[in-house]
């Protein structure tokens, strides 16, 4: 796999990436407008889940092209972006299931969730963040989590109502086993390291 990071540094290759996930992050928000209408203010920030975290790798790219790292934002990206890109293929397979069918947006979902999982990961190499870091962002995660499952803030899927207790179960988990990959993948000492230039 060690080919593709050559082209995974490209600038052209980082411009588009660029373009796809700021149209990606407008079109997130725009998505969840219709909540967001009904969103107490204090809680706004953490509605958007997904759009948030292609927003985190938004800056990323942006300090890549500028031959930068900025570490907070890397960690933000990286766990939001397996967390939400996870969850998101999961919750459109459940829909899947309890409905038998999945309309052309559950399918876009499922694709472009799981693409924003797999460009975090694969960006990985370049990342510098340290421990502080990711303990920022694992209060900012679980407190998401809490946000969403304590104050009913979750996105709303009013199919899988009935399984929202174990929806909850499930996200807590996965922002653990995401905070781990982070961990894995950027701080522990043997791991694979490359430069952006």
């Amino acid at each position: 796999m060690r080919w593709i990071y050559p082209l995974l540094a490209n600038r052209s290759v980082l411009m588009l990436l660029l373009i796809i996930n700021i149209a990606g992050t407008v079109y997130g928000y725009i998505w969840y407008g219709w909540q967001l209408k009904d969103t107490p203010a204090k809680f706004l920030l953490f509605v958007p889940d997904s759009p948030t975290a292609s927003l985190f790798f938004v800056f990323v790219i942006i300090a890549f092209l500028l031959r930068k790292n900025w570490p907070l934002m890397e960690a933000l990206a990286l766990v939001t972006l397996i967390k939400y890109g996870v969850w998101a293929v999961v919750m459109n397979a459940l829909v899947f299931a309890v409905q038998g069918d999945l309309d052309p947006i559950g399918l876009m979902l499922i694709f472009s969730h799981f693409a924003m999982a797999v460009q975090g990961v694969l960006y990985a190499p370049f990342y510098r963040f340290k421990w502080w870091h990711l303990i920022v962002t694992a209060i900012w995660t679980l407190h998401n989590d809490v946000i969403d499952y304590v104050f009913s803030m979750m996105p709303r899927y009013h199919m899988l109502e009935q399984f929202t207790a174990n929806i909850g179960y499930f996200t807590f988990w996965l922002s653990i086993v995401s905070i781990g990959a982070a961990y894995y993948l950027v701080i522990r000492s043997s791991r694979f390291k490359l430069e952006i230039k």
